[in-house]
């Protein structure tokens, strides 16, 4: 069971938290709509599992060169392609159909979902850049997943700063893959499109990205409008702190293999993601 569990990934469920931002922009909480988004967070998981399946079925021979990978529990032979095979079937297959009987556009962004992530696991993860857009684009479908149960129409701010936050992180792990590369490790048919140059640069031009989005978000006069404040600029400072420790983990200790698993352990990210959450929430509350 253990081995089963693993290869459903589930400490990259933190990915599927995306599904709830749309609720939580609206400031509008109510016990339904809580609810419609944990059963959209579930769903996600499933099909987000499926696919995991399934790229591991399709990358064990990689995987197994890999030294990390190589422990996972198809690459190592913990458990058999019938059974993953079948797993794949049962997480993908009822999610869908049940996604389907609770709105039509929840079941439109899971079926494109799904089919991306097949797309990307059969070919497009080998082609550079395209494969950290579709990652990135797998993060935006999250919200429109989330938006679908609430009736919230998504604004282009919140589309555009999860699509950049989602790159950064893209090409950060990208960077691990290159440092591996310099080892003699090489993981990846796509991995001699990037070098080290170019994902430092990608990644310090993102992060300045990021940062001047995130502030003319908070300064735009239809956010400032509809939330009540002038002074969300503020909580830049905890955005701009968050982006500098995961490029300090990054370039500093070379730590960039897996952005959940940093999310999960490191504690300095965790308080910062807490207190810009809370200021955020104190600021449009508390009619600051």
């Amino acid at each position: 069971m253990k081995s089963i569990l693993n290869l459903l990934r589930p400490h990259q469920y933190v990915k599927n938290l995306f599904v709830f931002a749309p609720l939580f922009f609206t400031f509008s909480f109510n016990f339904e709509q809580i609810v419609d988004c944990i059963v959209v967070f579930i769903l996600f998981s499933f099909i987000a599992s499926s696919i995991y399946i399934l790229n591991d079925y399709m990358d064990i021979e990689e995987d197994r060169q890999h030294p990390k990978k190589k422990f996972r529990p198809l690459a190592s032979g913990e458990v058999s392609k019938n059974s993953a095979k079948i797993l794949f079937f049962v997480l993908f297959i009822p999610s869908l159909i049940f996604s389907y009987f609770i709105n039509i556009a929840l079941f439109i962004v899971l079926t494109i979902y799904f089919v991306l992530n097949i797309a990307y696991s059969l070919g497009l993860k080998h082609i550079t850049i395209v494969d950290i857009f579709i990652i990135a684009s797998g993060f935006v479908l999250r919200l429109f997943a989330g938006a679908s149960v609430i009736d919230n129409q998504l604004s282009m701010w919140i589309i555009i700063m999860t699509f950049l936050l989602a790159l950064f992180l893209a090409v950060a792990k990208r960077r691990d893959d290159v440092l591996l590369a310099f080892e003699g490790k090489e993981t990846r048919k796509n991995i001699d499109g990037y070098n080290l140059e170019f994902v430092n640069a990608v990644m310090v031009f993102m992060a300045g990205v990021i940062v001047v989005a995130y502030i003319l978000y908070t300064v735009s006069d239809d956010v400032i409008h509809r939330l009540n404040s002038s002074n969300l600029y503020l909580t830049g400072f905890f955005v701009i702190l968050g982006i500098m420790r995961y490029m300090q983990i990054t370039f500093v200790e070379g730590n960039s293999g897996s952005p959940t698993k940093l999310v999960l352990k490191d504690r300095f990210l965790q308080i910062t993601i807490i207190l810009w959450l809370a200021s955020f929430f104190v600021i449009v509350k508390g009619g600051i």
